[in-house]
């Protein structure tokens, strides 16, 4: 079989394990003593900021409590202006907020260079060095070229793209995401699990990717329930930081399908958690495309490959795609995750979330293109 062409990016260096944290201070020295820091709303959490300290940084500290918008971009990387290089540490929020601020902190405006809403011109040419320090383990946003950034005055996520926003380092210590609640750990962990699937099944799919991918799966298969059922059980969380880093290496190479083409419009109308939008579509989105996939190209790859999926997590070899839907179905029930009306997703905002998703850059990596009825049988059943 030829296999088509493919080109990989990612972080200038990665580094994993527990208690891999004692690097960062290092991390930051070797671009310069003057950093912006982006925490979330408690960083408190982690001894890093002492850390710094110690280590004669000098810190402009910037905290985000919410998804991060247009606004907060202007902020961040007007105060990067200054900086030798940038820190993030926290979620995928606080992440894309610190890669957002690097890459444009020789920038007159964000608005120049968004997707969608914004003029899409490339990315100054240089930007700060970031380092990034995921503190869940969800969204790979520490080895991914995008950063999504909410517009609420449009009601709707964009991204930021271009080879500077990939961070210079990233360091994933699992141990940082030990105090994760229960609540954060289902909507994070089944984002990761979703970020390995869905380029699983991308027509984008290389060799690279599908190692990460199938990796990424297992890591989950073994220890997603596990991980919210005992936070404190270090082996199930260095498998879910394991799968979140996976999947952001393979998503930034093969690219995602429906969940996150519906998550991204979804989120930008009512402002939830994006992880947790995510795993509530997660479900019907794996239900409806395969059965779409049945109907109109029987002889898809993406089939087997959704089979495969399923022999990974259950452990059971020649799973069949339905095996794969109720082992999601059972995971999303044990996590308690909630559906979309949690969030205030009405029966009126259906048909405008069909029309946006339809749009979306993330549908690129979905294995068939769906339908209107298809797209709003996903929304409907996911509330």
């Amino acid at each position: 079989m030829t296999r088509r062409a493919f080109s990989f990016a990612t972080a200038g260096r990665i580094t994993f394990g527990t208690g891999s944290a004692t690097e960062i201070p290092g991390a930051i020295v070797a671009h310069g003593r003057r950093a912006l820091v982006v925490t979330g709303a408690h960083p408190e959490r982690f001894d890093v900021m002492d850390a710094l300290a110690e280590g004669d940084i000098t810190v402009t500290q910037l905290r985000l409590d919410d998804e991060p918008t247009i606004d907060d971009v202007r902020e961040a990387a007007a105060s990067a202006r200054g900086c030798d290089v940038v820190l993030g540490l926290g979620g995928g929020a606080v992440l894309d907020l610190a890669k957002a601020a690097g890459a444009l902190v020789m920038a007159d405006d964000p608005m120049d260079h968004l997707e969608v809403i914004g003029r899409g011109r490339p990315l100054p040419g240089r930007g700060l060095p970031v380092v990034a320090v995921p503190t869940t383990a969800g969204t790979g946003s520490e080895v991914t070229a995008n950063a999504v950034l909410s517009s609420p005055d449009d009601g709707v996520k964009v991204s930021l793209r271009g080879h500077t926003v990939l961070p210079h380092v990233a360091i994933v210590d699992p141990l940082l995401t030990m105090s994760c609640p229960p609540k954060v750990t289902a909507s994070s962990g089944l984002d990761a699990f979703t970020q390995c699937l869905e380029p699983y099944v991308s027509p984008m799919a290389s060799p690279l990717t599908d190692g990460f991918a199938r990796s990424g799966l297992a890591a989950a298969g073994r220890s997603l329930r596990t991980a919210y059922a005992d936070g404190s059980d270090v082996e199930a969380r260095t498998d879910m930081a394991l799968c979140s880093l996976l999947g952001g290496l393979a998503l930034a190479n093969a690219k995602l399908g429906a969940v996150h083409g519906i998550a991204g419009v979804v989120g930008g109308l009512t402002g939830g958690p994006h992880g947790a939008i995510c795993a509530a579509l997660l479900p019907s989105v794996v239900t409806v495309t395969t059965g779409a996939l049945r109907s109109r190209d029987p002889r898809s790859v993406a089939l087997r490959r959704y089979s495969h999926a399923a022999d990974i997590v259950t452990g059971e070899r020649q799973s069949r795609t339905d095996d794969l839907v109720s082992w999601i179905r059972e995971t999303s029930q044990a996590l308690s995750v909630p559906g979309l009306s949690a969030y205030g997703l009405g029966d009126d905002d259906v048909d405008r979330v069909v029309s946006a998703s339809a749009r979306s850059s993330s549908m690129k990596g979905h294995p068939i293109e769906l339908t209107p009825d298809e797209l709003a049988l996903i929304v409907q059943s996911s509330r």
